[in-house]
């Protein structure tokens, strides 16, 4: 008798226990929307937030994780995607080169046009047109100085339709890539690639998941994406020794980044942020930056 009322003491020890661990983590999720929500009112903008746990699937927080934006650059991690995919099938192989050339065909008429090396982050890569470029150095440059020539190759190469085909299969409804950049008539006629925080959280979940291709091929995308030169929104204020795989994208009013953070116990989770209609565009990038410390903050403590 006395064996059976110590078992179902400890029995419900451990309820109460795994009870009241079950509240703590609850009250903690509270405080860190409240808190993420009191940051976002600082922002004179539209912002959308999804934060998933890799380590602890169950843990997330979305807000306006639905609300459609434009893409900006971030659309350039589902080429990436479609190029391992491609080369996959043997459609590609991204140790082949291809003559670079900086003209292009407008979605709208089929006119042509050029990219401008006054609007691109990556300049050096002007100086190689006309001359015999690997498709997989493109690549890098695409993803980790936002290469827009490197880019616009790229998606003629793989074709957009392709690319938004592709991120369907993969489980995001929303995003749309439809063109490369400064394709300055479809964007007068309101044809630009967008997408939803959802499902750039799906995408990047899919490549930590290695779902978006082979092990070896997510492997190899999130060595590229943790090679990342801009790095003012989500890793700004993390500690050093804290690994973050990710994409931003920025265009007037706009300024957004999609990655997945790497803790150096182990765990690791994604987190996107994006961001439009911003009033002051460094405002909004150095609170963002401030809501990714935030977010880091609340996973460290657990």
């Amino acid at each position: 008798m006395n064996s059976l009322k110590t078992t179902f003491s400890i029995t419900l020890l451990a309820l109460i226990l795994i009870l009241s661990s079950c509240q703590e983590k609850a009250s903690k999720k509270e405080r860190l929307k409240k808190t993420i929500k009191t940051q976002i009112d600082t922002i004179d903008g539209t912002v959308a937030i999804a934060f998933y746990s890799l380590s602890e699937p169950k843990d997330s927080l979305y807000i306006n994780v639905d609300e459609k934006f434009h893409a900006a650059s971030t659309m350039k991690v589902p080429v990436m995607i479609e190029l391992f995919k491609q080369a996959n099938e043997g459609k590609i192989n991204l140790n082949d080169s291809i003559v670079l050339k900086n003209e292009f065909k407008s979605i709208v008429d089929g006119s042509l046009y050029s990219m401008d090396i006054n609007e691109d982050s990556d300049d050096i890569i002007y100086q190689q047109i006309d001359t015999k470029v690997a498709l997989k150095d493109l690549m890098h440059s695409m993803i980790t100085i936002s290469s827009n020539l490197a880019t616009n190759v790229l998606i003629e190469l793989v074709d957009a339709k392709k690319v938004t085909a592709t991120m369907r299969e993969l489980g995001a409804e929303k995003i749309e890539v439809l063109r490369g950049v400064e394709d300055l008539k479809a964007y007068e006629k309101g044809l630009s690639n967008s997408t939803t925080a959802r499902d750039l959280m799906i995408i990047m979940k899919s490549i930590a998941n290695t779902n978006a291709g082979n092990q070896k091929d997510c492997e190899a995308m999130i060595a590229i994406l943790k090679d990342q030169q801009h790095k003012n929104v989500i890793p700004f204020y993390l500690p050093k020794e804290v690994k973050v795989a990710h994409k931003t994208g920025s265009i007037t009013g706009v300024h957004h980044d999609a990655g997945i953070v790497y803790l150096p116990d182990g765990r690791s989770y994604v987190l996107v942020l994006l961001s439009k209609n911003l009033k002051d565009f460094d405002k909004g990038t150095v609170q963002l930056a401030k809501i990714s410390k935030t977010v880091y903050d609340y996973v460290s403590s657990n």
